[in-house]
Order: structure tokens, then sequence, then C-alpha cells
């Protein structure tokens, strides 16, 4: 593997939210090699001068769905899946070139997406996969529409429709199997729906999702493979029975309230809250095909949601970066940092994408920092994001380069 040394660069130092001015990077073998604030040599290595620009850790986006091809989930269990898996490549794709060298997909893609980008045959960020997320029948990921006769939501429980984001389970024997079916095919993680939710026909948003038993079940199996659950949740009263069972990060918890947050915190949970895409289903999901019934949910966590990073905050719960888009709707990635910014700042946003992100993946030393033997996992910036977060957004377009694990995978410089 190439040798990358980057000189004269502004390095961005998440962790104490400081840009660092005139420091040198060296990359081998996959890792940061040494970083130094006075020139650096060597023979072996190709020079890459970044004065001017900045050099930070790569973003890292917790909540993604690469193979939600378009808005309306339901319709899409149905699409081959050859097809369903062709179209998830170029979301792929442009994920890493807007910066995310890493993604934790919460639900769809597998093991083979996996390999894929791995091998080489894809090109994507680092990927981190859950299966197929695990909801109770009528859940959040039940996409039957109401009916007066019930149909299997797949030929069997290990039979995988790529199109289909979540699978479902009912008891305590039956999500047992279940989560170790998709430990079994490569899940790095679990999901569980543990409220309703906004893009599925016939569960309310304040509805609960499964029973303490079948929770604690999950994360019992989760714990046995040294990983742990995540857990689909708006309502205060629904993350809360879930993080009292084990569940360690909550996805978007809109709704949430001070002394749940405060309780979230004791118990040492994460939040990814994932803003971006209720601005995207309420100016274009009715447009994109999302059902009246979902458009007509979003009103009620949309709205909640800046208020929720205020109460995250003050009670110290760790924020984790998400997005959560679907279909045509994954180009605004990014604009997930304009939203939180607003809140937050530009430098607790920035730590959401990196050192937290990383945090929850279990992997702090190893992602979202530049030091020495860190992944080298680097993203080039024309622009410093402390003062003016916008030079992410888009589709990288202030972005000349992207390396994953050392190997510059786009690069304009």
């Amino acid at each position: 593997m190439e040798s990358i040394l980057f000189a004269n660069a502004n390095v961005l130092d998440v962790e104490r939210g400081e840009l660092r001015e005139g420091h040198h990077v060296l990359v081998e073998n996959g890792l940061i090699k040494e970083v130094s604030d006075r020139p650096l040599k060597s023979a072996a290595a190709r020079e890459i001068d970044l004065r001017g620009k900045t050099l930070m850790p790569g973003l890292i986006d917790l909540h993604v769905h690469v193979v939600a091809v378009q808005l309306n989930l339901a319709q899409q269990v149905h699409m081959p899946n050859v097809l369903v898996t062709l179209r998830s490549v170029p979301i792929m794709r442009s994920m890493l070139r807007r910066g995310f060298t890493t993604v934790r997909d919460a639900g769809g893609a597998g093991y083979p997406h996996k390999q894929a980008v791995e091998s080489g045959l894809a090109v994507g960020p680092r990927l981190f996969v859950a299966g197929r997320a695990l909801s109770q029948t009528g859940g959040h990921g039940d996409m039957r529409a109401r009916s007066d006769y019930l149909g299997d939501s797949a030929p069997c429980g290990c039979c995988v429709r790529v199109g289909a984001l979540a699978r479902v389970a009912d008891g305590v024997d039956a999500v047992r199997r279940a989560a170790r079916e998709e430990l079994q095919m490569g899940a790095d993680h679990l999901k569980i729906m543990a409220s309703g939710g906004v893009a599925s026909p016939t569960d309310p948003v304040g509805a609960f999702g499964y029973a303490e038993d079948e929770v604690r079940a999950i994360v019992g199996e989760a714990r046995a493979r040294h990983t742990y659950v995540m857990a689909h949740a708006y309502t205060a009263e629904a993350i809360a029975r879930v993080v009292r069972w084990g569940v360690r990060t909550i996805e978007h918890g809109n709704l949430i309230d001070a002394p749940t947050a405060r309780l979230m915190a004791e118990m040492g949970a994460y939040v990814v809250p994932t803003l971006v895409t209720y601005e995207a289903l309420a100016s274009e999901g009715a447009q994109y095909g999302l059902e009246e019934e979902s458009v007509a949910k979003i009103a009620d966590v949309r709205e909640a949601g800046l208020r929720s990073l205020e109460i995250y905050r003050d009670a110290g719960v760790k924020m984790g970066f998400g997005s959560d888009l679907l279909g045509p709707s994954q180009r605004l990635q990014s604009d997930e940092f304009r939203i939180r910014a607003e809140v937050l700042g530009n430098a607790a946003t920035l730590a959401c994408a990196t050192t937290t992100a990383a945090e929850v993946l279990g992997l702090p030393e190893k992602l979202g920092r530049i030091a020495p033997d860190a992944w080298a996992d680097l993203i080039v910036v024309d622009g410093d994001p402390l003062r003016d977060i916008s030079c992410l957004l888009g589709q990288g377009e202030r972005i000349p380069l992207v390396m994953k694990g050392g190997k510059i995978e786009f690069g304009e410089l």
C-alpha cells in the first residue's frame, strides 16, 4: 500500500475543538504512523501539500440504510433482490464521496455488502451492519398493509428479501432465534423496534414495541456475541423501557423528556438523533411515493427534534451522528450538520460524527481521530468546519480528497 505524507495541513483536533496549523501527518500501511508540528521525512512516501486546507478524521454516520433505494419501504420489500442490490451501489459510493468513511447500517444491509466493499467490488464506506431489524407484528418493521388476512412477511425467517429492512418475530423463542440468525449471517450489532414510527403503515408513533422478556432475550443474545442492541424509539416512555432492559443506543429519540434523558446518562446509553430525515420526508415524501399515513405522522416528531438536542445535551447524554435518509433523499445526508449546529454549535456537532461515533462503534482508538496507530480514514476540506460547517455540505464539492484505510478513494489534489 502506498505511503502518503500530508504536509503543512491544518489538522482538526475534534477532542479539543481546535485547528492545529502547519502539521504533518504520515500514513503507512493503512495506519496513521506519525503526527508532528515539525516537517517529517519519508523516502518512500508520496507528499501531498495541504497548505491552507483542513485535514480531519473521516466522518461517521451511525444511522444509514444503504438498501433503502426508495421512500416507500413497503413497496420496496417486493422488489427483486438483484435490483435492490445494484441500486444500493451508487448510494454507498456517494456516501463515501461526501466524506463518510464509516457508516453503521441500521437495518437492511448485511455481510455481503461488507464483502463487496472490502474486496473492492463496490466503492463505499467502512460498513457496520445490523442485518435486518427485529420487529413485532404490527410494529415499525412490519410493512404489511391493513387487511383481513395476514400473510407471512417472508417464506421463512432466514429467507432474505434484500429490500426488507426488518423482519417480524414474536415471542421470546422466536426473537432469540431471529437474533441468532442475524448474528450468524454476519450482523455486527442488532436492532429492535421499540416504538412506532413514520415510514411504516400501521403503528402509531407512540406505540410500544417488544415486551420486556423479548427485549432482554435479544440483549442477551447480543451480549453473548460481545456486541449490543440499538433501538428505534421516539417517546420518552418507550425509550426508558428499553434502556432499563439493556439497550445501548437509542435511534431518533425526538420525544424525549428530561427525566428520561437523565436515566440514559446514568445507564451510559447513547442517542443517535436523525433530524434531517424529517425535513426530507416533509418536503419530498409525498413526491417520492411515501404513503399518506406516513406523511401525516411526520409533524408529530419533526417539531420536537431540535428541542430534543437541548434536552440530551443538558442531561449529559452523548450524541452520535445519524441521517436515516431513504431513496432520492439520501443526497441530503450532510445537511444533518447544518441542522445540529444551530443548537449544538460546530465543534460539538463535529464530535457527534467523529469521536462520539467511534465510541458507539467500540473503536475510540481507531476511528474518529488523527493520532498514531489510528486507522487512516481522513478527509481534506477546503475551509475550516469549526468556523463554517457548510464546507461539509453537498456532495463533497469542498472535500477534494477522501482516504479510507490509507487508500485515496477520491483525490482531486
